[in-house]
């Protein structure tokens, strides 16, 4: 990643730089091969078992094996699971819903509009993406069955046979998955953060003795950087964990992928370590070792403190590396064990279906307005044309690049038609003019499908800068060739295909990519700066006294919190790609908030510890003085939060001039009280209280110094 954001910077010629990104992301890494094989496995069985038995719509699922999240063996399976109940739900509703509408052409209009925007609300609202995705099948290929000019028993069969192919699609992948449950025993969250500490701690350890860091350290180092922490952080938002474990390991996540882009950029520089430097490097070597062996070993690490000897350095990445280091324990902030992290949800009641902000954050309203616009845009064109045979091939592109639109830029309207390019014309038509035409049974048929799915697989599990190139493909691939189950003798089925596929494409880089659309790094900066208010409304909490109103809009925020900052990260992701005037500008100040990032969300998380004193409860209760105190102390920090929201606005704001006052008083006021108090239980919860508000107290002025000092060079 490192590397490409340094091209980019440097505005290299066009082609090499392509080259050398393609070389970044199709390089392979721990687990790539293994992941391809079961894609690849699991779709050559449904195309197999489908044309064996001539199972109609095989197209879907095919598709569909790569829809179910191979994050894990568990994911998989969990998502599997999901999948055929709303396989189920989605059958009925078409069956249940047409019957009411299929004879009057105004509400059967109404009805198709309706089931678009209850789709992409499903697709932006829901947890569990993979079964989503299954009722968006459902709704793309159905609502062309049923605009046929055919009986209704036709319809419903040609409904019921789709309902088997989905549904074949989620068996076989569950299948394959369970095949190779047991060769991929571990933790699915803490074996890749261990990887990507055991690569820092590689390079650093190469430094301190004074050589050359080799091409593979480099290069493990690099394809880290270029992989990112994407899929990670979306395993744990499908994950089954408690919210404490996700949003404490959401925060670990993001630190290491900092230490590791760090790490990548250190990797590049050419400089001679000084005796100071060496201590450092050691030093920062040994302890990335103690917490990786904590965190494979489900132990809590003790708190980071650098020795002085060991704490200066000329080079400023390690400084910077230093404090990234130092702040790993502190997203753990509690006494408990990972391990009971693991199997206790203590603080909020799981909701398996839907986000916590489903119904209150406008976002997923926009998504679903947007979506339905290019959905019901595709219906509207197809049949005013009268070219039904596009029909199910625009819908479902329609609705299986949804989520891939999700802060458009021109990254993924490059990479959308560049696949459709590659998929529909070289690949899709290509076969059917010159290779096709050769193959004379299902096995030379079979091994052309492995050999196209493979290349898509390998495209599939790039870094999300490329990985949706090679979806596109499959679908375009699988859309052309599994619908029928004899030679193709006219090209006119593939042009239909591809047409439908290209009018799809259109329509969602018209609603997502052009209406309304703002540039990535603004909208960069805007979540960034809605992060900040939404911290700040935080701080303030609970504003109710009703203890059960303040847990719900509390979790409700946290939720909220959370998802802001994995949206800043895929956003500053797709800065890279982005061009124009202002490039050079919109990169740094996309370093910087990737800077800021990983001590935000660790001054979340000390915030979220802190929350319990502050609605008292049970074993958490403060006496009054301390309580007023820590009241005033939150309002200044959410005046100091909202203050950096200002500034960066672009807003002339101070609202700092309280805030160290504050915390002189919060803590004055606790040694005023425990200097009078006898009991010897209460110094204890007290000195805990008093750390966590300096931590905060801590990172808030670091982080508002930083930022002021940003905008006074800007």
């Amino acid at each position: 990643m490192t590397t490409v954001a340094q091209s980019l910077h440097e505005s290299p010629r066009p082609v090499p730089w392509v080259l050398q990104f393609l070389k970044e992301e199709l390089a392979s890494y721990p687990g790539r091969a293994g992941t391809v094989t079961r894609m690849v496995l699991a779709a050559t069985l449904v195309m197999i078992i489908c044309m064996t038995f001539r199972i109609p719509y095989a197209f879907e699922g095919a598709i569909y094996t790569f829809i179910v999240s191979r994050e894990s063996p568990r994911a998989t399976l969990q998502s599997a699971g999901a999948s055929f109940l709303f396989i189920g739900i989605g059958a009925a509703y078409v069956l249940i819903s047409a019957e009411f509408v299929i004879t009057v052409p105004i509400l059967h209009f109404l009805w198709v509009i309706g089931s678009f925007f209850l789709t992409f609300y499903a697709l932006g609202a829901m947890t569990n993406y993979s079964a989503a995705s299954t009722f968006a099948i459902m709704i793309a290929v159905a609502v062309p069955i049923w605009d046929r000019h055919l009986s209704a028993e036709t319809n419903v069969e040609d409904t019921l046979w789709l309902t088997l192919a989905v549904s074949v699609g989620a068996m076989v992948a569950a299948a394959v998955e369970l095949t190779f449950v047991r060769g991929n025993p571990g933790d699915d969250i803490v074996l890749p953060i261990a990887e990507r500490l055991s690569a820092v701690e590689g390079l650093l350890a190469c430094y301190a003795d004074d050589c050359p860091p080799d091409d593979a350290s480099k290069n493990k180092i690099t394809r880290f950087g270029m992989l990112g922490t994407s899929s990670l952080r979306r395993l744990l938002r499908r994950s089954e964990y408690s919210a404490q474990y996700k949003m404490q390991m959401s925060g670990v996540v993001a630190l290491v992928g900092r230490l590791v882009d760090i790490t990548a950029a250190l990797s590049e520089l050419s400089f001679e370590p000084t005796d100071s430097d060496t201590k450092l490097l050691r030093a920062l070597g040994s302890t990335i070792e103690i917490i990786r062996t904590d965190l494979m070993n489900r132990r809590l690490s003790s708190p980071i403190h650098f020795d002085s000897d060991h704490a200066f350095s000329h080079v400023p990445l390690l400084i910077e590396m230093q404090s990234i280091v130092s702040l790993l324990p502190q997203a753990f902030t509690e006494s408990e064990s990972m391990k009971v992290q693991l199997s206790l949800s203590r603080d909020m009641p799981q909701s398996k279906l839907m986000h916590q902000d489903a119904f209150v954050n406008p976002e997923h309203l926009k998504f679903a307005l947007r979506g339905c616009l290019a959905a019901s845009g595709c219906y509207i064109i197809y049949n005013a044309i009268a070219w039904p045979a596009i029909g199910a091939p625009a819908m479902a592109t329609c609705l299986l690049t949804a989520v891939s639109t999700v802060g458009a830029s021109r990254q993924r309207q490059i990479v959308r038609f560049a696949a459709f390019v590659v998929g529909g014309f070289l690949i899709g038509i290509g076969s059917e003019m010159f290779i096709l035409p050769h193959l004379d049974s299902i096995a030379g048929f079979t091994i052309f499908f492995i050999f196209v799915i493979a290349l898509a697989s390998w495209f599939m599990t790039s870094s999300p800068r490329l990985s949706y190139f090679g979806f596109q493909i499959v679908v375009v691939f699988c859309l052309i060739n599994l619908q029928e189950f004899t030679r193709q003798t006219s090209l006119a089925a593939a042009r239909d295909r591809v047409a439908g596929v290209g009018l799809g494409l259109c329509m969602m880089w018209l609603a997502f990519d052009h209406l309304w659309s703002t540039p990535v790094a603004a909208e960069m900066t805007g979540t960034f700066i809605s992060t900040l208010r939404l911290l700040a409304q935080f701080s303030r909490e609970p504003l109710s006294k009703d203890l059960r109103v303040a847990a719900e809009r509390t979790f409700s925020l946290r939720e909220t919190i959370n998802s802001t900052f994995d949206e800043v990260r895929a956003l500053a992701d797709a800065v890279l790609l982005e061009t124009g005037p202002s490039r050079r500008q919109d990169l740094a100040l996309r370093n910087q908030i990737l800077r800021w990032q990983p001590r935000l969300r660790v001054l979340f998380i000390t915030r979220v510890a802190l929350w319990r004193y502050r609605i008292r409860i049970p074993g958490f209760e403060l006496p009054a003085p301390v309580a007023a105190a820590q009241q005033e102390f939150d309002e200044h920090l959410a005046d100091v939060l909202d203050g950096m929201a200002d500034r960066m606005s672009g807003k002339t704001s101070d609202r700092r001039n309280g805030f160290r006052s504050s915390v002189a008083g919060l803590e004055k006021t606790i040694r005023t009280y425990d200097s009078g108090n006898s009991q010897r239980a209460l110094p204890a919860q007290l000195g805990g209280f008093l750390s966590l508000s300096r931590k905060i107290a801590s990172l808030t002025i670091s982080l508002d110094n930083d930022m002021s000092v940003h905008r006074q060079t800007l």
